[in-house]
């Protein structure tokens, strides 16, 4: 018969502590696990890792096992304690090793192949959520549906913290998936994705909004209202502005330490010749006024 190393088994040390003994036996019994594990051969896996956690989490057991075998490296012949008649041995008086230690440490559980001592913490649930920029401006509170996986189904309530971006994420504590044999369930985190907005553009914590005005108001300058996410302000337009010109808001972006600025970009509109006034002032303009747009160009 082949020895097991049941520390081979689970991929920890001989001088593993009991705590990361624990922690590696959850790693690899959720891995493993028939009812969630997508691997070939997991059912027996799975029994050999339940066998190995069962013949070391307990102090006094892992003493019997590290006497019997210290002394024996993978592969070697195991002869049991004379006396010894292991269920399925041979005339020899060898036992199945795994029966040796079922029968020694007492059956059942895990040792014995059942599932019903199996426990793991539940898995994190992943999941979108995405909110107009008016909520991640201000903050709010959602109520949402729970994803499919979460411990429970129905809905929960989202608070959306102010000046949050895309990307970031939301933990909600306990509400992933349910851990097995009553162990914690897992955490839900929410990925925030903001909406895009019919005015405003929205770059990592700065806002952009378009501004249309008048050619006499790029021209001679002026005060324009404009709209921000916190209300409208009045700003002075610099005579002799273009278009396409940028002028900056400070901290009217989305808060936070270090907030954002709101970048408002001048857009020169042209009024409609669509009357006889219109038509001859823009007549009157082009006889009058000494302006070449193509200057520029000229030497090309």
């Amino acid at each position: 018969m082949e020895y097991k190393d049941y520390y081979e088994t689970l991929g920890v040390s001989r001088d593993v502590s009991k705590e990361d003994l624990k922690k590696a036996y959850r790693k690899l019994a959720r891995k493993y696990h028939p009812d969630v594990s997508k691997e070939a051969n997991a059912e027996a896996k799975f029994k050999e890792v339940g066998e190995a956690y069962e013949a070391l989490k307990d102090p006094e057991k892992r003493a019997q096992y590290d006497q019997f075998g210290s002394n024996y490296q993978n592969g070697q012949s195991f002869t049991p304690p004379p006396g010894w008649g292991g269920q399925g041995g041979s005339a020899g008086g060898q036992g199945n090793f795994s029966n040796f230690f079922e029968n020694m440490f007492g059956g059942g559980g895990m040792g014995g192949g059942g599932r019903d001592n199996f426990y793991a913490d539940g898995e994190d649930v992943n999941a979108k959520i995405t909110v107009t920029l008016e909520d991640a401006f201000s903050g709010a509170k959602k109520t949402i549906r729970r994803p499919s996986g979460s411990t429970e189904t129905g809905t929960l309530n989202v608070k959306i913290p102010a000046g949050i971006t895309s990307g970031k994420k939301i933990r909600l504590s306990g509400q992933g998936k349910a851990g097995m044999g009553g162990s914690k369930p897992g955490d839900l985190y929410l990925e925030i994705a903001v909406a895009p907005h019919p005015h405003y553009r929205l770059e990592k914590k700065d806002t952009y909004l378009d501004l249309p005005i008048a050619p006499w108001e790029a021209a001679l300058g002026g005060k324009v209202t404009v709209p921000t996410l916190a209300g409208k302000i009045n700003l002075s337009i610099p005579a002799g502005a273009k278009s396409g010109q940028k002028m900056r808001l400070k901290g009217r972006g989305l808060p936070g330490k270090d907030a954002g600025d709101q970048f408002v970009v001048l857009q020169i509109m042209t009024p409609p010749a669509d009357s006889d006034k219109a038509t001859q002032l823009y007549q009157q303009m082009a006889e009058e006024l000494s302006f070449n747009p193509r200057e520029t160009l000229e030497d090309l």
